[in-house]
């Protein structure tokens, strides 16, 4: 049996994750942004080992997400960066007065990782939308400002750079696809179950994911990313930056 946390897991692709993940004998902890959005988690999935409560716009309370699952729940065999938010967002302020899209998609996935006890596992969910967009490291200021296809392009830059310095994490990404969820819309007309397919496979390091790090997935099956993605001067520079708005410091691994 595996033990998974799967962060923003109230609804959509997280919980149908959860429900299979916990169907095929596996525990799974899920995490909401508030105490309502908990409620619904709980209710959508009910076979869950139980859920935390946290908003990722707020360092401490990521910083203290990890310390409870890690203390409650873990260790972990896997971590699933699934929480994400959408095109409009990156205007609106959150706890800590950044631009909430930045502090969900791309800060908070950064400080849990670094915070936490290293999982076997980890995944990082990005979009094919990842390649139009620009890595924001080139002006003062200018990645916090991210939009939402640079954010995922963020995603896989930290999933390939954490792959790369921890030798004993398998890391990977990967794209859901369009998909029918409250963000993809009900006609959006990707396969739903693909997704999940995929979330899982990764979760479990089964299938082509078996043994596999720093790889990027879509139905299953891995892709090439955009260039910026594989470019480990950006990927230190990413963490760089991160560390200095966050003030998490990324502790030393043993990869390359």
């Amino acid at each position: 049996m595996a033990r998974i946390f799967i962060t923003g897991s109230s609804d959509g692709l997280g919980a149908l994750t959860a429900n299979r993940l916990i169907s095929r004998g596996h525990s799974v902890v899920l995490h909401a942004r508030n105490p309502q959005r908990a409620a619904d988690a709980s209710a959508k999935v009910p076979g869950a080992a139980g859920v935390l409560v946290a908003d990722l716009t707020s360092v401490q309370e990521t910083l203290r997400l990890g310390a409870e699952a890690d203390a409650e729940y873990g260790p972990f065999d896997a971590v699933v960066h699934n929480a994400g938010l959408y095109v409009g967002m990156e205007r609106v302020p959150g706890k800590d007065g950044l631009p909430s899209l930045f502090a969900v998609n791309v800060l908070a996935p950064y400080v849990l990782s670094a915070s936490m006890r290293r999982p076997k596992r980890m995944v990082f969910v990005s979009s094919g939308m990842h390649r139009g967009g620009r890595h924001r490291l080139d002006g003062e200021g200018a990645l916090v400002g991210a939009g939402y296809s640079d954010t995922k392009l963020h995603g896989i830059m930290l999933a390939n750079a954490f792959a790369r310095r921890w030798g004993d994490v398998e890391v990977n990404s990967l794209d859901p696809g369009w998909v029918p969820t409250k963000m993809g819309g009900a006609n959006a007309p990707d396969d739903i179950e693909a997704a999940v397919d995929t979330y899982v496979m990764l979760a479990l390091g089964e299938g082509k994911a078996e043994g596999k790090t720093g790889g990027y997935f879509r139905d299953s099956e891995e892709k090439t990313p955009a260039k910026d993605a594989l470019d480990v001067g950006l990927q230190d520079r990413l963490l760089g930056e991160l560390e200095r708005i966050s003030g998490v410091k990324l502790p030393e691994g043993n990869g390359k």
